[in-house]
């Protein structure tokens, strides 16, 4: 007898989103329908306004779509209120931002603490922020403010910050988007290792092919419509 077949930990079905510019209709989601499995690594790829973006704030509880369905670990939130996604953000989902959006006035450990405050699970332990650090290799920043980082440490403590409450899931948005290619090597790194070590599920908008070549999956979109679903070729041979 066959393995019934796993959930998907994201699904979208027939999703549509549509803005209003005065009275003009923007089309920015026509129709999607993808599918994340738990421990998967996934590239969202395609041209700047062809839906990506939408459709990971969506995915994320930021928004509502005009139509159309999202699961989140089975839970689905396209009618959900502002609170009960609100809930399933602070529950399930990490966000990692191309703007790091660190708070400048706090130091690396005021940042991860008020992330875990925010999501009611109060204060960590010193122990846990130094494995958090540690997991991205600034454990001796702790006491710094983010301005007195480089871009590539400011968005490893944004990853930090991320993962803090073990969220199910992380969307990362243009991760590398501001950064140079030795820092971008370095976040894609941690990315892959911490797909490959912890098994965390992660969902990367990309317009980058290097960045996308580390997922195990495409999802190429384009005009807001999903073109094509693809293995990514240097993994399923072995190459690096």
């Amino acid at each position: 007898m066959a393995a019934p077949a796993r959930e998907p930990i994201l699904k979208t079905t027939d999703l549509r989103m549509v803005y209003h510019v005065g009275k003009l209709e923007v089309h920015a989601l026509r129709g999607v329908d993808v599918h994340v499995q738990r421990g998967e690594f996934v590239a969202i790829v395609g041209p700047s306004g062809c839906g990506k973006s939408t459709l990971l704030h969506l995915l994320g509880g930021l928004a509502r779509p005009t139509s159309g369905h999202i699961f989140v670990d089975g839970v689905e939130i396209s009618r959900a209120d502002d609170g009960e996604r609100t809930a399933i953000r602070r529950n399930k989902i990490g966000f990692v931002f191309q703007r790091f959006n660190l708070l400048p006035t706090l130091t690396v450990r005021g940042n991860l603490e008020i992330a875990r405050q925010v999501q009611g699970n109060g204060t960590p332990s010193r122990e846990r922020l130094i494995e958090m650090l540690e997991m991205v290799g600034l454990p001796h920043k702790m006491q710094m403010k983010p301005l007195d980082l480089s871009a590539g440490e400011q968005q490893r403590i944004a990853i930090a910050r991320a993962l803090v409450n073990e969220p199910a899931i992380v969307l990362a948005d243009e991760p590398t988007g501001n950064l140079d290619s030795v820092n971008s090597s370095l976040i894609l790194d941690l990315f892959r290792e911490l797909n490959g070590r912890l098994g965390q599920t992660i969902v990367m908008i990309t317009h980058n092919p290097e960045a996308a070549a580390v997922a195990h999956r495409t999802i190429e979109m384009k005009d807001g419509r999903v073109l094509s679903h693809g293995i990514v070729p240097q993994l399923v041979t072995g190459a690096s």
